[in-house]
């Protein structure tokens, strides 16, 4: 047979609609999420250095633009994204070292990498309203 003849007879691989969603799938899912999200953060972040290179004026804008209520979601959002790749990151570097791989510490790591992301978010925007 060749292989033409063998790739229409193959069975097609599951995808997405056929498997039930578990926590570990949801996670890395999120964490291709927030790793789009963090490019799309930095041109904001590159934007608003360029701003206060440019002088006050357009400083001014930048900071009117990120002190919006629009523009403190996008930033309350961008800093959830940045906690939760890096802890999402550090999950992905405890499985390199060989540990984590049974299904509870699977499950727990993925629930840790949740409520700490969620967590150290609101710790850290607290901070940053407590210092300014």
């Amino acid at each position: 047979m060749s292989n033409a003849d063998l790739q229409g007879k193959r069975p097609l691989s599951p995808h997405l609609q056929i498997y039930k969603p578990i926590l570990t799938m949801v996670m890395s899912i999120l964490h291709r999420i927030t790793g789009a999200a963090l490019y799309v953060g930095t041109i904001f972040l590159a934007w608003w250095l360029i701003a206060a290179a440019a002088g006050p004026a357009y400083f001014d804008v930048a900071n009117a633009v990120y002190g919006s209520i629009i523009g403190r979601i996008i930033l309350f959002g961008f800093t959830w994204a940045l906690v939760h790749h890096m802890l999402g990151g550090l999950r992905h570097f405890i499985w390199d070292m060989g540990a984590g791989f049974g299904r509870e510490a699977r499950e727990w790591l993925a629930k840790a990498t949740i409520i700490g992301s969620i967590s150290l978010t609101i710790i850290l925007w607290i901070i940053g309203f407590a210092v300014s």
